[in-house]
């Protein structure tokens, strides 16, 4: 279920709302109950190499020890 953060073009209040599935409403400000609303990107829902994850955050890389002689 992802969360999309909003920001209001009448009063510049910033929110958050879930939405399940495929639901396609057209989101209001909780603050002044505007319809005039944008959709903003998320820093939360992109890998640093731009690649997008399925759980919507980032994954951490395997680290395995270094093989091979040394010394």
């Amino acid at each position: 279920m992802p969360i999309f953060e909003f920001v209001c073009k009448k009063c510049n209040h910033r929110f958050e709302e879930l939405f399940i599935g495929s639901e396609n409403r057209k989101s209001i400000c909780p603050n002044c109950n505007s319809r005039s609303v944008e959709k903003l990107m998320s820093a939360g829902a992109i890998r640093p190499n731009g690649i997008p994850t399925g759980a919507g955050g980032f994954s951490q890389p395997s680290c395995r020890p270094a093989t091979g002689g040394g010394g």
